[in-house]
């Protein structure tokens, strides 16, 4: 699939990089749906989604420390939409991840800690699978509308 992608560091509730990042997606992401729906071709601009990864990935499970996470922020764009009017603060990439382990997560963020423990250390071992690729989640949720105990988000590993 192809995705408007944008990358950062640290943990994405202090400091702006995070939310700088958002608001550089966004923007190019309706400016292209509205040029294709003008040009006949309209489409729901998908949910934002994210790719984790860290030097040691038990900062997601065990450590929980935000500060080391590194990540790329995403919306998918299909494939007929012409981008050559993106911005260079913005990049177009094509993401193929293969076979995956997935899971819908009901909650705040900061409680994923437990099922992405179990994903990595019980489930993807004893089905014989080992993690490759980067942490992928897909936030069907708005986080500014939604209540933190209420916010759905798939929380997607690649396995080999």
């Amino acid at each position: 699939m192809r995705y408007l992608m944008v990358d950062g560091h640290g943990d994405p509730n202090v400091g702006t990089a995070f939310q700088d990042a958002v608001e550089a997606l966004y923007p190019v992401a309706y400016k292209l749906k509205f040029a294709s729906r003008d040009a006949g071709r309209d489409y729901v601009v998908p949910p934002l989604e994210g790719l984790w990864w860290a030097d040691d990935m038990d900062s997601f499970t065990a450590q929980r420390d935000k500060s080391r996470w590194d990540w790329t922020l995403m919306i998918m764009v299909p494939d007929w939409v012409d981008t050559s009017s993106v911005p260079s603060s913005v990049r177009i990439e094509t993401l193929s991840e293969g076979r995956c382990v997935q899971t819908l997560h009901v909650g705040a963020y900061d409680d994923e800690a437990a099922v992405l423990e179990r994903m990595h250390t019980s489930f993807i071992p004893e089905n014989g699978l080992r993690m490759t690729g980067r942490h992928h989640e897909i936030y069907l949720s708005d986080r500014r509308k939604t209540e933190p105990a209420k916010l759905r988000t798939i929380l997607r590993q690649p396995v080999a």
